[in-house]
């Protein structure tokens, strides 16, 4: 596989609480988003802490989607990477803004894997913020 890969950093904000403090619904909406974004699943692993807040990820042939919430302040950080072309990230990343009802988020893409002409790698970085949904939504 080439080395290229688009790796998304996202902050989302204004989540619903109940979805992020749901283990099992947050399994369902990531495996769903791996599709979206046709990646090949291979595994995955979610964990409820208590009192509160979710730590999960999905392993997939492409790379991982991952995710830790903070439901008491509406609050994720997700992580998806993905190595190749074929599969779809930024997809996967909407996808799962949407299901967490995010309001905003703040998104960073880093193009990785960048060969240089001496045998060494480097990384792009590109950063946008979203307003997703309107307060009432």
């Amino acid at each position: 596989m080439e080395t290229i890969g688009f790796h998304y950093v996202v902050e989302a904000a204004g989540c619903d609480p109940e979805i992020l403090g749901d283990a099992n619904r947050i399994r369902e909406i990531f495996l769903e988003a791996a599709k979206v974004g046709k990646m090949e699943i291979k595994a995955s692993y979610f964990f409820k802490f208590s009192p509160t807040g979710v730590s999960g990820m999905v392993i997939v042939a492409e790379s991982h989607i991952s995710i830790h919430t903070w439901p008491e302040r509406g609050y994720a950080a997700l992580d998806v990477y993905t190595c190749g072309t074929s599969a779809d990230p930024e997809k996967a990343v909407d996808y799962i803004l949407e299901q967490l009802k995010a309001r905003y988020a703040h998104v960073s893409e880093i193009k990785r894997g960048i060969e240089e002409d001496d045998n060494t790698f480097t990384h792009m970085i590109l950063t946008w913020e979203e307003s997703l949904r309107k307060n009432g939504d």
